[in-house]
């Protein structure tokens, strides 16, 4: 296992004191970074059917096929890249790597669609308007919505260990796949199917603090819940930083495509769980578990980061209350991330934009290495940083 030396987080401290809590993040600089990067990877990567995951302890670039939840992400970063250059080019690297992606519309046996289709079809409808793309994305919320069980009110996240009907918070985030199906097909049975699942989650998943639990397993009969625990986080009753971040992002859209004020307030409550707790660092880059008892030597997760960051500037435009300091906060994770302690030198880093992220410190899998999501969000957030109103 890596932890991150006294001198790196040091540098971390030293380097975030350097600007103000209202200093503006350095988006044209790391966009040039960002593009050198993912221009290198698709040039180091020719098969469009193994997607670039993460670097495996060897050092060595992990690849995965496009039933893997996090195929979506290097090819959603392409179409980024094309919103915000519009330069064609970016659009036709971003095809190469979505087409390979369609067969998952019909995948049944997973959560992650959204993740997966979203990103990568569902940006790429968004700058194009392809209709071959549109129907991808329908046929993929119709095989997501098949995972709903009545009886739990929630979509079932694994087919796989000892749970009878185990669902994690991460699965908020597929359903902006779901909203956006009823949207364009005027058929509410898929907005009805997520608000039910963001209802339940909200009722289950969280605690006092707004905290949330990793994994609730429910009974499929009663549809009570039978146990709440952790899978990647450090223990149990532990706050997983990534889940806070997930927790967080998929409320705000719930309540984007909702308006519902139980959704907006319990997206707030958890920002101002993350942004408020004793143990987050100076730079606002969380350790991997806000409780881990190791701290300060553990390591962090620029991924929760990236992704909080995402979702406060899309947070702060419905809570005028708390503008200001979402703001804040997220451009001071942006300046961080954008920092020579977490943004990758060119050429580095395997082509991988981001360095240390955490992914499933427990079972010892990617710890302290890059991951595409921690890029897919940073790259997000750096776009809705530079298009907000100064």
């Amino acid at each position: 296992m890596k932890f991150f030396s006294k001198p790196f987080v040091g540098l971390c401290f030293i380097f975030v004191l350097s600007f103000s809590k209202d200093s503006t993040v350095p988006v044209k600089q790391a966009m040039q970074q960002v593009q050198v990067q993912l221009a290198d990877m698709y040039k180091a990567n020719s098969d469009s059917t193994m997607y670039p995951r993460s670097t495996k302890n060897d050092g060595t670039l992990f690849k995965v096929r496009s039933q893997d939840w996090t195929s979506g992400f290097y090819p959603g970063s392409l179409w980024l890249m094309y919103d915000y250059t519009k330069d064609k080019q970016w659009e036709q690297m971003a095809r190469k790597w979505t087409a390979p992606l369609a067969k998952e519309q019909f995948n049944k046996g997973t959560h992650d669609l959204g993740f997966m289709l979203y990103c990568s079809f569902g940006n790429g409808y968004r700058l194009t308007n392809d209709p071959a793309y549109k129907a991808i994305m329908i046929q993929g919320a119709k095989s997501l919505i098949t995972r709903f069980n009545k009886n739990t009110g929630v979509i079932k996240s694994w087919d796989h260990g000892a749970w009878q009907y185990p669902v994690i918070i991460d699965n908020m985030m597929n359903l902006e796949l779901l909203y956006w199906a009823s949207k364009v097909t005027g058929d509410p049975v898929y907005k009805n199917v997520a608000n039910t699942h963001a209802l339940t989650t909200l009722k289950n998943h969280f605690r006092p603090d707004n905290s949330s639990y990793h994994v609730i397993d429910y009974d499929t009969i009663t549809g009570k819940v039978l146990a709440r625990v952790t899978h990647q986080g450090y223990a149990d009753e532990s706050a997983w930083a990534r889940g806070q971040a997930w927790g967080m992002y998929g409320y705000t859209v719930a309540y984007r495509e909702t308006k519902d004020k139980r959704f907006l307030a319990q997206a707030q409550k958890i920002a101002g769980f993350f942004i408020n707790h004793p143990r987050l660092p100076e730079d606002k880059v969380p350790y991997w578990d806000f409780d881990d008892l190791k701290i300060p030597n553990v390591t962090r997760d620029a991924s929760a980061a990236a992704i909080a960051a995402s979702a406060l500037l899309e947070l702060q435009k419905y809570s005028p209350e708390k503008a200001k300091e979402f703001t804040s906060v997220a451009s001071q994770i942006l300046t961080s991330l954008s920092s020579p302690a977490y943004l990758a030198k060119t050429g580095s880093n395997n082509n991988f934009i981001l360095m240390h992220s955490t992914g499933h410190l427990p079972g010892g899998s990617e710890i302290d290495t890059p991951i595409n999501y921690a890029d897919y969000y940073y790259i997000e957030a750096l776009i809705r940083y530079s298009r907000m109103k100064k």
